[in-house]
């Protein structure tokens, strides 16, 4: 089922997700420390619905022609749409640390937003591949992307749920971009973005209390800042080397959620400097091997849905290693492929195995 996949694009993946097995196994021994039973559910949780789901939903991808998911985009996210609205039904959404996103169903519980974010990618690539050649027109390319980004926040604003909403609008513009969309349209839209921040500001004081966390972080220690603050002395402490895996201190008492949005930093703490960078050199090398795929591909819906996968990916990744390290406002997202959180888990697995489907289907095509 894998000849003639991109090896270097597996071999990186398949190293993220082994590393981040052990990784997130280590950070949640804080949790272990203090409720055995929620470690035992959050292991379950990964495992199960992370790992083992998301190597079902894998082998399926691999399976299901390229064509489905471009013919089928639209329903997709129909899917997807009504799924995020379960969050707001009673007795199906719950409410975790302040904010509405997860959807339980008997023993199973998931977050819908990871869904809209991929359905929104495939629609996207679908959409600009169906209008090749009038991209630079307001109807067909300007209006498209606002509608697929105003569909986002009107889901995941009021969950609220701001991180997605930049993620899935970030995507969309890459693959925009790619299709050859004015810059002047572009811009439009990167404006009505800082525009709709600032008024997330003013009206929201979770998202002013991050942005004044970002420029002053010392300005409240134990309170809006206390993460970037704890995250940082993690880091600091494991300097060049690190203490080493398992040997964490700020995890057991100090970090909130270590196995979640902080996990990068119990990874500067137990491997230092050196393992960090390492960790991110990963990430870059994902990010660059799944453009160069996107390069060679002939197909347009292909090459723009691995576009859309891999800034969905590097962008979430790069987005928490800058938060924990203090260069980017603390945004929340998990680390992907390392991070708790089955469903981030198993649909990054089902989209790295899209990419690596579209890098077998190019190699077919080289070789006729």
């Amino acid at each position: 089922m894998l000849r003639g996949v991109d090896k270097t694009f597996l071999t990186i993946t398949i190293l993220l997700i082994v590393l981040g097995l052990f990784i997130f196994i280590s950070a949640s021994l804080g949790v272990l420390a203090k409720n055995e039973s929620k470690f035992i559910g959050i292991l379950i949780n990964q495992l199960v619905l992370g790992l083992g789901a998301g190597s079902l939903l894998a082998y399926v991808v691999f399976r299901v022609p390229i064509l489905f998911w471009k013919k089928n985009s639209f329903f997709l996210l129909i899917g997807a749409a009504i799924l995020s609205l379960l969050v707001f039904v009673p007795g199906l959404g719950f409410e975790h640390a302040g904010a509405r996103r997860w959807v339980s169903i008997g023993p199973v519980s998931f977050q819908p937003a990871e869904f809209l974010k991929i359905a929104i990618v495939l629609y996207a690539a679908g959409w600009f591949s169906w209008v090749r050649g009038k991209v630079t027109n307001v109807a067909t390319s300007l209006m498209p992307v606002l509608g697929m980004i105003g569909l986002a926040g009107a889901l995941l604003l009021p969950q609220p749920d701001t991180k997605s909403v930049v993620l899935i609008t970030v995507s969309v513009l890459s693959i925009a971009y790619v299709a050859g969309m004015r810059w002047k349209h572009i811009f439009i839209i990167f404006s009505m973005g800082i525009a709709t921040v600032v008024v997330l500001a003013m009206t929201r004081s979770y998202v002013m209390d991050r942005i004044e966390t970002f420029i002053h972080p010392a300005s409240d220690t134990q309170g809006a800042s206390y993460q970037v603050i704890q995250s940082q002395i993690a880091i600091g402490s494991g300097k060049i080397i690190g203490r080493g895996l398992g040997q964490s201190v700020q995890k057991f008492s100090y970090l909130p959620e270590p196995q979640g949005d902080s996990i990068f930093a119990v990874v500067g703490e137990e491997f230092g400097f050196v393992g960090s960078t390492l960790l991110i050199a990963l990430y870059v090398g994902f990010v660059l091997r799944g453009l160069h795929i996107a390069s060679r591909t002939k197909d347009i819906f292909s090459k723009y849905l691995v576009v859309g996968i891999i800034v969905l990916i590097g962008a979430q990744s790069f987005m928490n290693i800058a938060s924990i390290i203090g260069v980017f406002p603390l945004t929340g997202v998990p680390l992907v492929f390392v991070s708790h959180g089955g469903t981030s888990l198993m649909l990054s697995i089902g989209m790295a195995a899209m990419v690596l489907k579209i890098s077998k289907t190019m190699e077919k095509v080289k070789h006729l």
